[in-house]
């Protein structure tokens, strides 16, 4: 990722009097032009830095300067440190644990107070979670096409693609990448993906546009529910759509109206309620839920006699 490599170049400007492009381009594992557009970056965010050209010239920061607070504020600091913090909580290395001494090292003069903000991306998988993401963003790095077993709602199946973006979102993580099989522009869900390895160099220079991640681009609104909960469900509505997601009927229970993506989605959270919820509308939700809950119950009534 863009920012962990300027503050990595960062860092190193900080501890060596000087170092050369060819030097970042191998420790970063990138190319050397790529070195000179982060230089370049790190000029224009304010950092004063100093190159030389011919033999025993290099890249370095200039003299006197140091990384205090006119650049950095503590709280900026405490900022950086929770979003490595939080990146270091899926990490299958120690890559950035260590980022994070060399950065506490050079700044432990002006980060006062104590972490006000933690965020842990690790969700319920971190054992199988850490060592998909080190796959795929070596896979990014190396420019390498993965492979891999998918299992949707559509059935199960094998997958190459070229990965470009590892995102989270939504609560979950998520590669975004060219898919071979679709010939498009694919998300595909980390916890539903198995078998993860590198295949072979990506072809060419594709052009990837920016993933659009807003809700209407990738759930699309199908139709419209109207549903009522019974009150002790408030809490969830809150959780899930806000205050503002439902009315109170005269007698205590909540009136839903809220658009849906999928069929199958709204059916799941529904059974979920149990009986703490009736929907009203569309009817074809309420003849699938009849359909449903009688097999379930076809299945159990034998055990009950």
């Amino acid at each position: 990722m863009k920012i962990d490599r300027l503050i990595g170049i960062l860092s190193v400007l900080l501890q060596k009097d000087q170092v050369t492009a060819p030097e970042l381009a191998e420790q970063f594992e990138v190319s050397r032009r790529t070195i000179n557009r982060d230089i370049e970056d790190l000029c224009k965010a304010g950092i004063p830095i100093v190159t030389a050209q011919g033999f025993g010239g290099g890249i370095s920061i200039m003299d006197g300067y140091r990384m205090d607070k006119t650049l950095l504020t503590s709280r900026d600091m405490q900022m950086i440190l929770a979003g490595l913090r939080s990146l270091d909580s899926v990490s299958g290395s120690g890559y950035y644990g260590q980022l994070m001494e060399k950065i506490q090292a050079g700044s432990s003069e002006f980060i006062s107070g104590r972490d006000s903000i933690l965020i842990d991306l690790s969700s319920w998988y971190r054992e199988s979670l850490a060592p998909k993401i080190e796959t795929i963003q070596d896979a990014i790095s190396l420019k390498k096409t993965i492979r891999f077993n998918y299992y949707s709602p559509n059935g199960d199946t094998e997958r190459e693609i070229e990965p470009y973006y590892l995102i989270f979102k939504w609560t979950s993580w998520y590669v975004y990448g060219y898919c071979l099989l679709r010939k498009d522009f694919r998300l595909f869900k980390l916890n539903r993906m198995d078998g993860i390895t590198h295949v072979a160099s990506c072809e060419g220079n594709r052009e990837v546009p920016l993933p659009d991640l807003s809700s209407e681009k990738i759930f699309p609104p199908k139709d419209k529910v109207k549903a009522l909960f019974d009150s002790s469900m408030k809490w969830q509505l809150v959780e899930e759509y806000g205050v503002d997601s439902f009315t109170e009927t005269e007698d205590g229970s909540l009136l839903f109206e809220h658009e849906y993506a999928d069929d199958e989605g709204l059916i799941a959270w529904m059974l979920s309620c149990r009986d703490k919820v009736t929907v009203l509308e569309p009817q074809r939700v309420r003849e699938k839920l009849y359909q449903i809950t009688s097999e379930i119950a076809r299945r159990y009534e034998g055990e009950q006699k």
